[in-house]
Formats: structure tokens, C-alpha cells, sequence
């Protein structure tokens, strides 16, 4: 009976610290640097566009950017997904207004995190 009662407080415990981490409009993130050469779970656009477009081909311009949630959308498989936009107003690399990142990988990737 012991176990039963533990067992459920460990269950109850386990879902309220889980349900602290979901997402909400207007959540104040910051972008940090990726672990790679490139973003895994934010969705800017590859460094070739970036060329293309007249730009310099690296992501140095949006490291220790501020973003707010604008839309959270969670997909059938459990994934979080949000749409960032930067707190400033001005776009992403002068022509994106918004990107798509997928919220949990991003955060365990250390792609993005919370202002405190």
C-alpha cells in the first residue's frame, strides 16, 4: 500500500514538472549559439540563401537575441512547435519576420532558453 501511495505522488510530481516547461504567447526566449555549425531545431534559413540573398553567411547576427512566442502549436506525436518573433520588431536577417522552431529539442539542444 506503501508503494501505491509513493508511486502516485511520484506520478503527480512528474507531471506538474513536466507541465511547467510548455510554452506560452508572449514567452520571452533567447537565441543562444548552436552546438553545430548550424541551427538543428530552429529553422533559419541555410547559409547559401543567406549568400544568395546578399547577406553574410553566418548565424553571428542573431546570437543573444531576444524572441517572443507568437503561436504555439503542438503536432499529434507530442512535439511542441512555436513560431518566433524578435521582441524588437525588426526581422530575422532582414527579410524573415517570423521562424518556426521546435520547442523541446531546441531547449534540450541549448539552441535556445529561457530569460530568466
Amino acid at each position: 500500500m506503501k508503494n501505491l501511495y509513493f508511486t502516485l505522488l511520484f506520478f503527480g510530481f512528474t507531471i506538474a514538472v513536466s507541465a511547467q516547461d510548455t510554452p506560452k504567447v508572449d514567452d520571452v526566449l533567447i537565441v543562444s549559439s548552436p552546438q553545430a555549425q548550424n541551427y538543428t531545431y530552429i529553422k533559419f534559413p541555410k547559409l547559401n540563401t543567406l549568400t544568395k540573398r546578399g547577406k553574410v553567411a553566418n548565424y553571428k547576427s542573431v546570437y543573444g537575441n531576444q524572441v517572443t512566442v507568437a503561436e504555439v502549436s503542438t503536432e499529434n506525436d507530442g512535439s511542441v512547435y512555436v513560431i518566433l518573433k524578435k521582441k524588437d520588431g525588426s526581422k530575422f536577417f532582414g527579410y524573415l519576420s517570423s521562424v518556426k522552431a521546435n520547442y523541446t529539442k531546441a531547449i534540450a539542444a541549448k539552441e535556445l532558453r529561457r530569460a530568466d
